[in-house]
């Protein structure tokens, strides 16, 4: 299957800059994936459409400040680093710029100095495995030092950390949000639990790999990167429980939904508390053991998060629908606006 076919044309304007200060205020296209019908809603009206019996998976990752800027201890020279994953205690997997400035032995040091890292590798696509030392506790001091590592396409600078976070957010590890759950705050999630939804949470820490277009013109052709996951015993009683008694399982976001799907279709549509690391790819043609709906956001051109909504609604009526959004000026990616997928 070509690449091509995921290809739509989208106005840069339409391109969310900046999260809306209020979560809820996003806008909510429901795409009934039997039909290819579409109803445009606000996202508070997310109610109407779930069920008592429902459970709504969570992504509870938690999105690292990963990019730093220091400099070269012996030059001065100006150099940015951005957290990838951690290999073992204190040695991570990281991009940096320039690369070239970056070989095995160099030191660079951020802040006051009192974070410092030594180049001790490379590894895949330039990237370079680092060293880091410190006194203290790694996280606080990344706190402080870091910046959160937004999009590429995401040109503005971002005020607040916590609005590039969930607010269910718990296990540090993610280079990127899983912006689906922005859209929810804590009253919100309360009103789906009044309505007889349980709650279900899954961690799978979101990758740099998210951001890498699809460089092939066939998308067998395409390597998934892959990411941790894990799903507690609780959460996988809960699932099985859901689906026993006919309920809806329903991810809030692509990543949930790689994660459910990888651990059912492991189990013959089963579920068990297991960990892992995941580089399942979901394009149409993939038969569904998991899941029966899913809240995202407007996605790239030929990317594969457009490419997995594809699998579940159907390519050309998941493009109609994006059709749709770019003439309703619906707001796109990160920090856009949602769609439901029932």
């Amino acid at each position: 299957m070509e690449v091509q076919l995921f290809d739509f044309d989208l106005p840069e304007e339409l391109i969310a800059q900046t999260p809306l200060l209020d979560r809820e205020a996003s806008r909510l296209m429901v795409l009934n994936k039997e039909t290819g019908n579409v109803e445009h809603k606000q996202f508070p009206d997310v109610l109407e459409y779930l069920q008592e019996g429902d459970c709504l998976v969570l992504n509870e990752t938690k999105v690292m400040p990963a990019r730093l800027f220091g400099e070269k201890e012996d030059t001065g020279a100006q150099i940015e680093v951005l957290l990838l994953q951690q290999e073992e205690k204190d040695v991570w997997e990281t991009l940096v710029k320039p690369a070239k400035r970056v070989k095995e032995g160099t030191i660079i040091q951020f802040g006051d100095g009192r974070l410092k890292a030594e180049c001790v590798g490379t590894s895949e696509q330039g990237g370079r495995k680092l060293q880091f030392h410190y006194d203290g506790i790694f996280y606080e001091i990344l706190d402080q030092l870091g910046e959160m590592p937004l999009p590429p396409y995401i040109k503005e600078k971002l005020d607040d950390k916590d609005r590039y976070q969930t607010v269910f957010a718990k296990e540090i590890g993610s280079a990127a949000a899983p912006t689906a759950g922005l859209h929810f705050t804590k009253e919100l999630l309360n009103k789906v639990q009044e309505k007889g939804v349980k709650l279900a949470f899954i961690t799978l820490h979101v990758g740099l790999g998210t951001f890498r277009p699809v460089s092939v013109d066939s998308i067998e052709e395409h390597d998934m990167h892959a990411e941790y996951y894990f799903m507690s015993d609780e959460t996988a009683n809960l699932l099985n429980e859901t689906k026993a008694n006919g309920g809806r399982i329903i991810t809030v976001g692509t990543t949930s939904t790689r994660t459910v799907e990888t651990i059912a279709t492991a189990n013959d549509g089963k579920f068990v508390g297991c960990s892992g690391w995941t580089s399942i790819f979901i394009y149409p043609g993939y038969q569904f053991m998991g899941i029966n709906g899913m809240i995202t956001n407007f996605h790239l051109p030929k990317s594969t998060l457009i490419m997995l909504i594809s699998a579940l609604a159907g390519r050309e009526a998941v493009l109609s629908a994006y059709k749709q959004a770019v003439e309703q000026r619906y707001r796109f990616f990160s920090f856009g606006d949602a769609m439901l997928i029932l």
